[in-house]
């Protein structure tokens, strides 16, 4: 009886009691166990305090890339059957590819810095080597030739004329043209976009979707192949610097050559 009363505590109070010597042992050996360290559900598999892991670290990285406006016809067919080997993928192994661009080198966030349109080939292949070509031999019959009727002066503005065109042509083919994020938040609705069926995402006003591209641009243009890519926001002011450049180029190696056919008939 006395063991029952003392388990169910002290008649004088509430919050004293009495422990049996049986009890007092067990809670003793309880406060001697060592208690091992708990892991905390919200980090990624990492002690509260502790640094954290690199496995971690990267698919913190990875949660934090933009999700892009792309086909959703294209990422059915990837999930379906795997990346696309064709041959754009022949030379641009290395390259991640995004609807029908491919992204040479990008940011941690996964911004393109370098991206290729869906008609490089064309652009490497016969745009470039057309201005090459042409300029070259203006320049080594008209320029550079010691039989050439035309003071050697005209090289000091021929040839940075020619470097802008391909510094410009590379800025154009090789820049994001204004690719958009995919916006799924039906607030946008509201705000004025648009439901975009191709890409499975809302668009503000002047975004369109490049079928050839295969993403969503912003302030969309046109696809221009002989920059090998399309024209956007993000390139726009680049493609009309090449369209000046190139036309410059043009008129001024048509002088030179009719300048240089004058003087050879003169002489």
């Amino acid at each position: 009886m006395e063991e029952s009363t003392a388990s169910q505590g002290h008649p004088n109070g509430p919050n004293q009691s009495f422990s049996s010597p049986n009890n007092i042992s067990r809670t003793s050996s309880t406060k001697n166990v060592p208690q091992t360290p708990t892991r905390s559900l919200r980090s990624s598999g990492t002690v509260d305090g502790g640094p954290q892991s690199p496995r971690s670290t990267t698919t913190t990285t990875r949660r934090r890339k933009k999700q892009y406006a792309v086909s959703t016809r294209w990422e059915q067919e990837v999930a379906e059957n795997g990346p696309i080997k064709d041959f754009h993928r022949f030379f641009c192994c290395c390259a991640r590819r995004l609807g029908n661009m491919f992204v040479l080198c990008e940011r941690a966030d996964g911004s393109p810095v370098v991206i290729a349109g869906p008609c490089w080939p064309f652009c490497m292949f016969v745009t470039l080597p057309l201005i090459l070509a042409v300029s070259g031999a203006v320049a080594y019959f008209m320029i550079i030739s010691n039989e050439s009727p035309l003071p050697l002066w005209v090289a000091y503005i021929y040839f940075p004329v020619l470097g802008f065109v391909l510094a410009s042509l590379f800025c154009v083919s090789c820049q994001d043209p204004g690719l958009m994020e995919r916006v799924t938040d039906e607030e946008a609705g509201e705000g004025g976009w648009f439901w975009n069926e191709q890409v499975g995402s809302f668009r503000p006003p002047g975004a369109l979707y490049c079928r050839e591209c295969g993403v969503l641009i912003q302030d969309y243009d046109h696809l221009c192949p002989w920059t090998g890519t399309g024209i956007g926001r993000g390139n726009m002011m680049a493609f009309k610097l090449f369209v000046v450049g190139v036309n410059v180029l043009c008129y001024f190696s048509i002088i030179l050559v009719i300048v240089a056919l004058l003087r050879g008939l003169r002489y």
